[in-house]
């Protein structure tokens, strides 16, 4: 975030990085699939004919436990009739009517889909086949506010395969650690504006890291329902996966009024320059032969608290939005995890030497999800960097529309309004030139696509061509060289030069008229 720091550190008090919310997935995997399923029941010498009522007893189990324990606790437990409720809206509804502000606050019923084995006639053997199928059974939710891991729930499935979904918060988590460490701080939901020691917020939400994952969910399982282990036997364990993360950067500001004034600039620049190929360079991706997927959607929402700039590709997406008033936050939210890499053994098996590895969803990847989505967050603030504020076009622009002179060379001025002078600014705008960087071919293929594929004398000329256009940008400031690569990367003069113009040119000249009216 060093750029972005550069550019608006003067407005900004601090940052904080750390999880939001957190979606795992407890499975036994021996019961999840119709091979496993069967084989167990054959292992226990459980007869197809007799699946049904087998599986009716485990539920009625399960359900007189979760009331069993609801009853121990001495919480209420309530039946919703529509999966459309809210029902986080709704505990918290119940821990305020009850004054619970730490423990077990209420247990929700409700029917909702689920996955679950079913049985069905084969016609053309005349025998009984078992088959996990999309369901509807009763879930059970159990919401509470743990004195550690602050506000959050579990929800299990009371049909087999007894599926469970932990949810928690990152910064609920966080301010249990605050209270702990004493450290002073204001809270709005899940958003901290203000926090009296940055740098030890920070290390708190590096000790969550450290977390040893299924020893934490399998404890908050047992919380929900004491009973599911007996239920399918005490061999049997969950495995836990994430199934979705969202890891959050937040930028506070001195005051509300400096975001206000800053947020719509940056907001118009995620929209001009932030095409595919640089949403995918946000998420750590690259697209090969210029074919890009055809997932990756741009979009910008109102909301109650503000405006929100969100970016998908593959389910995953990294967006930026203001909370209460003072706070910037970018987030990256990943789904799709198999777009990534994680370094580790092939299979874990240590006898195999590590290699970069398709990224799991298991709680065992958890730590390079964290390193992705803190990555991405990055980039994205870097990108924002070039967005800007305060400055007029002709003070923006007017410098590169003179002459100048670099080691005892002059060079012609730029002419933005100039096609081709336009044409190269506007590849130099571009998401992924901001991040990676751009070599002479990358130029080259921009600006003369038919010379690009001719012989190699057209090419070689093209190609001299590309290296004066580079020279030139050189000279005005605008892009400076990499050290030992043959690889340019924009300056903070190139950014805001190409932010200005990208604007200007996008800008709706009656709206222009009437503002300078």
């Amino acid at each position: 975030m060093r750029n972005f720091f550069e550019v608006y550190g003067k407005m900004i008090v601090g940052a904080i990085s750390g999880w939001d919310r957190i979606r795992f997935r407890g499975t036994v995997r021996w019961l999840a699939s119709t091979p496993g399923i069967g084989s167990y029941l054959s292992v226990n010498g459980i007869l197809l004919k007799d699946f049904g009522k087998w599986a009716e007893g485990i539920t009625k189990r399960v359900r007189a436990a979760c009331a069993e324990q609801a009853e121990r606790l001495g919480i209420p437990t309530l039946y919703l009739r529509s999966s459309k409720v809210d029902k986080e809206a709704l505990a918290r509804k119940v821990a305020a009517e009850r004054g619970v502000e730490q423990g077990d606050i209420c247990m929700f019923s409700i029917v909702e889909p689920c996955s679950a084995p079913l049985l069905r006639r084969n016609r053309a053997t005349k025998q009984l086949d078992i088959t996990i199928a999309p369901r509807k059974c009763v879930w059970v939710y159990h919401y509470w506010n743990d004195p550690d891991l602050g506000f959050g729930h579990t929800r299990l499935q009371t049909w087999l395969p007894l599926s469970v979904t932990v949810c928690l918060n990152g910064r609920h988590w966080l301010e249990r650690q605050l209270q702990r460490e004493q450290v002073g701080y204001v809270k709005d939901g899940n958003c901290f504006t203000h926090i009296e020691d940055l740098q030890r917020a920070q290390e708190l939400f590096a000790a969550q890291q450290q977390t040893h994952w299924p020893g934490l969910l399998d404890s908050l399982l047992i919380r929900n329902c004491p009973a599911v282990r007996e239920a399918v036997g005490h061999h049997l364990h969950y495995y836990w996966s994430a199934d979705e993360s969202e890891w959050a950067t937040d930028i506070l500001f001195g005051s509300a009024s400096e975001l206000d004034r800053l947020f719509p600039y940056l907001v118009h620049h995620g929209m001009l320059v932030a095409q595919s190929p640089a949403v995918m360079r946000f998420l750590g991706r690259k697209h090969a032969g210029g074919v890009l997927p055809t997932e990756v959607v741009s979009d910008l929402r109102t909301r109650y608290e503000g405006v929100r700039l969100k970016h998908w590709v593959n389910r995953n997406s990294v967006k930026m939005y203001n909370k209460a008033g003072n706070v910037l936050r970018v987030e990256t939210t990943i789904n799709n995890t198999r777009d990534f890499k994680v370094f580790r053994h092939p299979d874990d098996d240590d006898s195999r030497p590590p290699s970069w590895q398709k990224m799991r969803k298991g709680v065992s990847d958890l730590h390079r999800r964290a390193q992705v989505s803190q990555a991405s967050n990055e980039r994205y603030l870097d990108h924002m960097a070039a967005a800007s504020v305060g400055s007029t076009l002709e003070q923006t622009l007017g410098d590169i529309c003179r002459r100048t002179t670099r080691k005892g060379r002059r060079f012609r001025a730029i002419n933005p309004w100039d096609a081709d002078d336009f044409a190269m600014l506007q590849f130099i705008a571009r998401g992924e030139i901001q991040l990676s960087g751009l070599r002479n071919r990358d130029l080259r293929a921009w600006l003369y696509p038919a010379l690009d594929k001719g012989d190699a004398m057209t090419r070689r000329r093209a190609s001299g061509c590309t290296t004066r256009r580079l020279a030139l940008l050189r000279a005005h400031g605008l892009i400076k060289k990499v050290p030992k690569e043959n690889r340019y990367l924009l300056t903070a003069k190139g950014r805001n030069v190409t932010a200005a113009l990208l604007a200007a040119s996008n800008a709706d000249t009656q709206r222009l008229m009437e503002a300078a009216a």
